[in-house]
C-alpha cells in the first residue's frame, strides 16, 4: 500500500506532467542552432575577407572562365 495519500498524488500528476513536457525543447535546439550558424557565417566572413583567399579566388574565377570562352 502506498504512504502517499491519494489527494496529494492526485495533486502531484498534474505537476509531474508539466516536468516531464519538453516543449520548449525544440525551441532552444532551433536557437543553438541558429546561434552556431550565425558564428560559422561570421567566421567565413572574416576568412573570405583575408587578400589571400581573395586572390585564390579570384584565379580560380578566372581560369574558370578562360577555360569556358
Amino acid at each position: 500500500m502506498s504512504t502517499v495519500p491519494r489527494r496529494a498524488l492526485a495533486r502531484l500528476t498534474p505537476l509531474a506532467r508539466r516536468l516531464r513536457a519538453d516543449q520548449g525543447a525544440a525551441t532552444a535546439e532551433y536557437a543553438i542552432t541558429i546561434m552556431a550558424a550565425v558564428g560559422f557565417a561570421g567566421l567565413l566572413v572574416v576568412i573570405l575577407r583575408s587578400g589571400e583567399v581573395q586572390q585564390i579566388l579570384t584565379d580560380l574565377v578566372r581560369g574558370a572562365l578562360s577555360m569556358a570562352g
